[in-house]
């Protein structure tokens, strides 16, 4: 191999190196295989998702006490169906430190009032981790009961866990 096919060949590897840090660099890391996507990242380790049950049968001294998914206090809402994306739903739910009364109402809001109608929604935080080397636990923790015109916070959670971050 000569001097000058050694010298085309550094450049090749430096031009995808630059292009691979432009990348990277754009997308604040998010390239593959360096994701910060919890599916390439965190696996192992606890997580937090929401979810909707539709607890409008269900007593009221059952309808805040945790669950497990196998043993759900009522059927669980499509949040497609009302037209919210779940990612973002969520998000808003497992993310928000701060519950505010215009937070909880964005809750309501977000859902429609014509589309919970008569019922009662419950937001749950769906916790999940990792129990061994070959098993998960996962609970449903109410979190807001939803009406068309209320929301109410669970009587029975700490109000740290509405306000998160506070002194």
């Amino acid at each position: 191999m000569n001097t000058e096919q050694t010298k085309r060949g550094m450049k090749v590897i430096g031009v995808i190196l630059l292009i691979y840090a432009v990348l990277v660099g754009a997308h604040e890391g998010e390239f593959w295989p360096f994701s910060i996507y919890p599916m390439f990242s965190q696996a192992g380790n606890p997580w937090t998702r929401a979810m909707v049950l539709d607890v409008t049968e269900v007593p009221d001294e059952m309808m805040w006490q945790t669950q497990s998914p196998h043993k759900k206090s009522g059927a669980p809402v499509s949040m497609r169906e009302i037209g919210v994306d779940q990612i973002d739903f969520s998000n808003f739910i497992s993310k928000t430190e701060k519950w505010t009364e215009s937070r909880r109402d964005a809750v309501r809001l977000m859902f429609g009032p014509d589309n919970i109608g008569d019922s009662r929604w419950m937001t749950a935080k769906v916790h999940g981790r990792m129990i061994g080397r070959d098993s998960v636990a996962v609970t449903i923790q109410p979190f807001l009961l939803v009406t068309a015109d209320s929301v109410y916070m669970n009587p029975h959670l700490d109000e740290s866990q509405y306000y998160r971050g506070e002194n």
